[in-house]
């Protein structure tokens, strides 16, 4: 007798496939881009727009990916108990969607600006809305996160293994492509300026693609409803993995007494309530959880790169060439450096090792991995330290630091008191700034030759001034100018500033942004501009000059002295205020090529070193 075929399901299908997969990959690929584009400009969004410090918006990133990675436990217990998968990934997408454009919301830097100045007056609106953005991302991202994979492999019949087992790569794949152009797009639109009133980062925009793409995620996902298999909730294996533990220690305690024998393990005091198959499966967890317990170290080290890495690469140097590198975008050096080593480690690295008849056991290979991640902190730690070098000094409690620019052709000679700095400066010079104690500096004089012009000073404070310097026919000039500079300029960007040197007044204009009209001897404010040559444009009662300026770096600050502006044009002269970033970017390469490399050895090796316990 012919023996009788299994029904195969009357689901639509595509070159073997459900197509209702299809749908899950896509909504995968859109929520993986929502959940890396959001998260890549993160730390930056504190620093930059909310201006915390670096260890505040370092605290406040990882207690946010912290909750990420503890949400799916909720999700997968609502999964599994109440609501069946589907309804749970369709309700926590629309929390994660609202959370996304809450954020986005948030960012918005004319919310609050109220003035009109280009600085929210109500920040305290921005943070709130930030936070309550992050919460409910956190609580969608994590909550569909051991949802939608196996809601996907629901999809396929028993005798499909093939096409399941292709599908999870497949899947893996959109995850992986997701967060790469995400990681390359976001930081991009972060670069971008945009806004109603003033023109600032576009954090909207970086935040707004994302939640787009999420609503976009969310109808997909909702349009191949009809075509879904739905297997109904029964049950979640961690509550009665919890339930077991808990009877078998309350069982336990109960049956202390020395007249009831030992048994062989402590789990098996819950036989007398529950299965042994599912003790002896509590107790394989349980020996494979104890045995993980150092492991989350690797991934609090490994999600540095979002945090501290990021903020390392502000300091540094971005120009390759013709690109120039954010420094959120130095995060896709992972997803690219992994499809590069997952297929070299498993061909080249793997069987060179078995030649050699070393035994690379899994637990051998996680000890590497976790080897290889400590030595990228190693590497880390060595950039900072020649980065450390390029960073300026700014005044700590009772310091006040001053730079003296002789604006004459004459020298001079600044004294500061007795028992501290006194300085020559030779005809148009200028010193670096230097420390003095700001209880001692009380008074100062200047000396053009014989002539001399002594003042009393008040308590200057915790700052950075420029001393102005200039004999003039009646006087000498001795302006103090505070410099208003307590760190590097932000995003590496560069601070300009201009001292007319004309003897009339004059109107500055750099790259179309105009500095006002700006007093004979007197300096303008600093304003930010980005790398590369500006235009220079002074024009004064008598005449208009122009001139290309030099060309600025990343994270510079100078003052730009108009010296003469007339028949025989422009002439300025350039002081640095703050060294650019001179370390280059190019130097995290070496660190995310050891993270890479612990990842794709600990990482992929932790699954199967699990499977191998639980055997």
């Amino acid at each position: 007798m012919e023996k009788m075929k299994k029904p195969r399901s009357s689901a639509p299908s595509c070159f073997g496939f459900p197509i209702s997969i299809f749908f899950i990959v896509i909504n995968e690929f859109c929520e993986r881009f929502s959940y890396y584009g959001m998260r890549a400009v993160l730390v930056l969004y504190f620093k930059f727009f909310l201006h915390w410090d670096d260890n505040l918006s370092t605290v406040i990133y990882h207690t946010f990916v912290a909750l990420c990675y503890l949400t799916p436990i909720l999700g997968a217990i609502v999964a599994d108990s109440w609501l069946g998968k589907f309804k749970t990934i369709v309700s926590l997408s629309i929390v994660y969607t609202i959370g996304q454009v809450v954020m986005a919301v948030g960012s918005i830097n004319d919310l609050t600006d109220y003035n009109r100045d280009g600085t929210p007056d109500r920040l305290s609106v921005h943070i709130a809305l930030s936070v309550v953005g992050l919460i409910l991302i956190a609580f969608g991202t994590g909550g569909i996160k051991p949802c939608v994979a196996a809601f996907g492999g629901d999809q396929f019949e028993d005798d499909q293994e093939k096409q399941r087992s292709m599908f999870f790569s497949i899947f893996y794949l959109s995850i992986n492509a997701g967060s790469l152009i995400s990681t390359v797009v976001t930081p991009i639109l972060r670069g971008e300026e945009c806004g109603i009133h003033t023109k600032q980062r576009c954090y909207p925009l970086a935040f707004g693609v994302p939640a787009a793409l999420m609503a976009v995620a969310l109808v997909v996902f909702i349009v191949g409803s009809s075509m879904y298999k739905k297997v109904l909730p029964q049950g979640n294996i961690m509550v009665q993995v919890s339930k077991c533990i808990a009877f078998a220690v309350g069982n336990r305690f109960r049956h202390r007494s020395k007249q009831f024998p030992k048994r062989e393990h402590w789990l098996d005091w819950a036989s007398e309530k529950y299965d042994n198959r599912l003790i002896t499966q509590t107790k394989m967890v349980l020996r494979v959880l104890f045995l993980y317990i150092p492991l989350p170290m690797f991934w609090a080290l490994f999600d540095q790169q979002g945090s501290r890495w990021t903020l390392q690469a502000t300091t540094m140097n971005g120009d390759f060439g013709n690109m120039q590198i954010q420094p959120d975008q130095m995060q896709t050096v992972n997803p690219i450096l992994i499809i590069v080593m997952v297929p070299v480690v498993d061909a080249v690295v793997y069987p060179l090792i078995k030649k050699c008849r070393i035994n690379f056991t899994p637990l051998k290979r996680m000890t590497v991995g976790m080897f290889l991640a400590a030595m990228a902190f190693v590497a880390a730690a060595l950039v900072q330290v020649q980065i450390d070098k390029t960073l300026p000094v700014f005044p700590v409690a009772g310091q006040t630091q001053i730079k003296v620019i002789n604006l004459d052709i004459a020298e001079a000679k600044v004294n500061f008191g007795p028992g501290l700095h006194d300085v020559s400066l030779p005809s148009q010079g200028e010193t670096d700034y230097f420390m003095l104690d700001a209880a001692s500096l009380k008074t100062l004089t200047v000396s053009y030759g014989s002539r001399n012009k002594s003042r009393t000073l008040a308590a200057l404070g915790q700052k950075r001034y420029t001393l102005e310097i200039k004999n003039n026919t009646v006087d000498i000039l001795d302006e103090l100018v505070l410099d208003n500079i307590s760190s590097k300029p932000e995003e590496g960007n560069n601070l300009i500033r201009f001292i007319n040197n004309l003897p009339s007044t004059a109107n500055i204009t750099m790259n179309n942004i105009n500095f006002g009209e700006v007093q004979t001897w007197f300096a303008s404010n600093y304003t930010a501009f980005q790398k590369g040559t500006k235009k220079i444009v002074v024009t004064d009662s008598s005449s208009t000059c122009q001139q290309q300026s030099i060309p600025f770096g990343f994270g510079s600050a100078y003052t730009i002295i108009i010296n003469e502006c007339g028949s025989s044009g422009l002439k300025i002269r350039y002081v640095q205020d703050i060294p650019p970033n001179t370390v280059h970017m190019a130097w995290q390469i070496p660190q995310y090529f050891l993270m890479t490399c612990g990842e794709v050895v600990f990482s992929v090796t932790g699954l199967e070193f699990s499977y191998s316990q639980g055997i």
